[in-house]
């Protein structure tokens, strides 16, 4: 495949960039040299050309006029947002001057990397950026603010990150889709459920709030946040009491099934009911349905794993399908995510070998504010790329209150002035997705793709490779690992024998097809990656970590006695804080809104629309009211992440816990606590 970017007409292939399971196939039609329509690639054996109105409009954000097509130096207060344009040349300079100050006076961890997967390019996100901080000796960033908790609790039972087949759910006839607004984050598999239900499948949805997926199932269960463990647990229950188990399965592939039919014993219908909010009618109703209903298929969503038992509800609920033997029907078992399928050469890619001091400290990303406003061996440089920390990390205000630290030298490079852009002494202007090569590995679909350069760099924006190419010639890097082409690099990364799936996919293959589907085979019979090479219901290894080795309900932690449950649940038009600056998406959201339950309005004398004030001891937030019967009683919903400013209090990360998850060290975004009152 070659560079499409001199080919200043047609319509070129592309790869969807954003943090989304979908990652869809694209097709990019360009006028003199410009994009001017992004659609959908139809050729695409799972996206098949649909694609959501986020990216059908993403020209409105690759060619807004807010983009940043220059360096710019701060000359105003930290967050008044006054710059002035400066070279490249100053901006690198400028840079690698104070670190090595910083270096020779304090150590070069008090510099701290901070960043995710703005964009899901892997050069992008994982490649010469964690090459350049190794070896600088930079503090260490533990990414774990999306996926941690769940992913550590599926893998205790499956051993890593490996599900369902997504093509292979058009045969499902039960779909579950637990704490996942898949309309609005996961829309394909939305697609092949719909196509199944022609042949009669049925869709349950189990979540805390009645969104656009709750709206679009066939029954819809409400939930009280953070009881999804004790759901799963009295479903088992229901299912060895009723006999609904295929014990075949259960004695072949799994270990401690009868320890798990002992312990769900005490997770009777009425102690379940109790906990969750789900009445024991539908507790029965659904255990049956699922028992008896093959293949069904268990979607487990982002949702329910940012509580403070997140980890261990995602472990359970991915205990279900072993007892119901789903895993050997095609179309049968769950999923969490499938990037285990597509795993690559990290080692070869990040090169941690460069990291000298390998007791490097490390700073989880989820509590930014705490370590910005820590005075022992504080951190004095942060380099933020592919995030926005101001409005998507937790406790907000403690974030911005370290950012305005005067001593804190901060660089961003991004392709807008963002929030946290605004606290920057200098700010980059970042390239788009499709300015720049890349390979792109889903963490749904098992397909890896490829990106071709298919317009110029915007104005004189640069891409992480480019930049920190850049960065480590003016340190004085001279490891060959820094000269490395995006080419070199993802040849580097897809040379990895030790994951048998990614066999004959390679940079000849994806530059030939664009796609390449990994080499899949059914997980049973095999052996798992657990420590028993089965299923594991009861883990040894769990216990050796310091947990209950059988899954476990634990409530959330009550951290204050404030009488509402607070979700910040994702919206349909943004994705994190990506489109909340763009008038288009911002015009099709509309506004933030709190959905809560009617009794609760009505005991607080509030009406639709009405603007009510929710507050803890971290923040407050002033927002339009939804009352209706799309959540529980004493359960507060609201989507997205808005731009705050100080005269509309909307950021509802102002609100968020920073404590981290039982598993993972992981986000609890959703196990805060407020109160609420109507704005007179």
């Amino acid at each position: 495949m070659q560079s499409y970017i001199n080919q200043l007409d047609g319509v070129f292939p592309s790869v969807c960039s954003l943090d989304c399971p979908d990652q869809c196939g694209l097709l990019l039609h360009k006028k003199d040299g410009k994009i001017i329509k992004v659609e959908g690639d139809s050729t695409h054996p799972v996206t098949k050309g649909n694609i959501c109105n986020k990216v059908r409009n993403m020209t409105a954000r690759i060619y807004d006029s807010k983009r940043l097509s220059q360096p710019l130096k701060r000359i105003g207060a930290k967050g008044e947002g006054k710059f002035v344009p400066i070279s490249w040349e100053e901006a690198i300079d400028t840079i690698t001057s104070k670190w090595k100050t910083l270096i020779n006076q304090h150590g070069p961890e008090s510099i701290l990397p901070y960043s995710f997967y703005g964009n899901m390019g892997n050069l992008s996100a994982e490649g010469m950026d964690r090459r350049f901080f190794h070896k600088l000796g930079a503090s260490r960033l533990e990414r774990s603010i999306c996926n941690a908790a769940g992913a550590t609790g599926y893998s205790y039972t499956m051993g890593g990150s490996f599900g369902v087949d997504p093509e292979e759910t058009i045969q499902t006839k039960l779909f579950i889709m637990w704490g996942i607004n898949a309309v609005s984050t996961n829309m394909h598999q939305v697609t092949i459920a719909q196509q199944a239900r022609k042949n009669g499948a049925k869709v349950v949805v189990i979540d805390v709030h009645k969104n656009q997926t709750g709206k679009w199932a066939d029954w819809f269960i409400p939930i009280l946040p953070g009881t999804d463990s004790a759901l799963a647990l009295g479903l088992m229950h229901i299912l060895y009491a009723e006999n609904l188990i295929n014990q075949s399965f259960l004695d072949e592939y799994t270990v401690g099934s009868a320890e798990l039919r002992e312990h769900v014993r005490q997770y009777d219908p009425a102690t379940v009911s109790a906990i969750t909010g789900v009445s024991i009618d539908d507790l029965y109703t659904l255990a049956r349905m699922y028992g008896s209903t093959t293949p069904s298929f268990i979607r487990i969503g982002n949702g329910l794993q940012h509580h403070d038992n997140g980890g261990m509800a995602v472990r359970t609920i991915a205990c279900l399908p072993a007892l119901t033997g789903q895993w050997v029907v095609k179309g049968g078992g769950a999923m969490k995510g499938n990037s285990g399928y597509l795993a690559f050469n990290t080692n070869a890619l990040q090169r941690p070998d460069l990291l000298q001091n390998k007791k490097t400290r490390v700073v989880n990303m989820n509590q930014i504010g705490q370590a910005l406003l820590t005075k022992e061996k504080p951190i004095r440089s942060l380099f933020v790329y592919n995030s926005n920390p101001v409005l998507v990390a937790p406790n907000a205000n403690k974030v911005q209150q370290g950012l305005m630290r005067e001593d804190l030298f901060t660089v961003v490079h991004d392709l807008f002035l963002t929030e946290t852009a605004m606290y920057a002494d200098l700010v980059l202007p970042a390239a788009s997705s499709y300015e720049t090569e890349d390979f792109y590995t889903s963490y749904w679909h098992n397909y890896v793709q490829l990106q071709k350069p298919v317009i110029e760099t915007y104005g004189e924006s640069k891409s992480n490779v480019e930049l920190f190419k850049l960065l480590a010639a003016n340190m004085g890097f001279e490891e060959a690992s820094f000269q490395d082409s995006e080419e070199d690099m993802i040849r580097q990364a897809l040379d990895f024998p030790d994951n048998p799936y990614l066999e004959g996919i390679t940079y000849e293959s994806l530059s030939e097809n664009q796609f390449v589907k990994a080499k899949m085979s059914p997980l049973f019979p095999g052996k798992l990656r657990t420590p028993s090479g089965k299923i594991e219901l009861y883990s040894e290894q769990m216990k050796q970590h310091g947990y209950e080795p059988l899954p476990t309900y634990t409530p959330i932690v009550t951290d204050s006695d404030l009488p509402f449950l607070f979700i910040p649940a994702p919206n349909h038009n943004f994705l994190n804080s990506t489109f909340s600056n763009n008038d288009k998406h911002i015009s099709m959201e509309k506004e933030p809104k709190l959905h809560m339950n009617i009794a609760d309005a009505l005991k607080l004398g509030i009406d639709t629309d009405d603007m009510v004030r929710i507050w803890n001891e971290r923040g407050e937030c002033i927002l339009k009211a939804a009352p209706g019967d799309n959540v529980l009683a004493g359960v507060l919903v609201s989507q997205g992440l808005w731009q705050n400013t100080s005269d509309k209090k909307q950021h509802i990360n102002a609100l968020t816990p920073d404590r981290l998850a039982d598993m993972g060290n992981g986000a609890v975004f959703f196990s805060g606590r407020v109160n609420l009152e109507k704005v007179l």
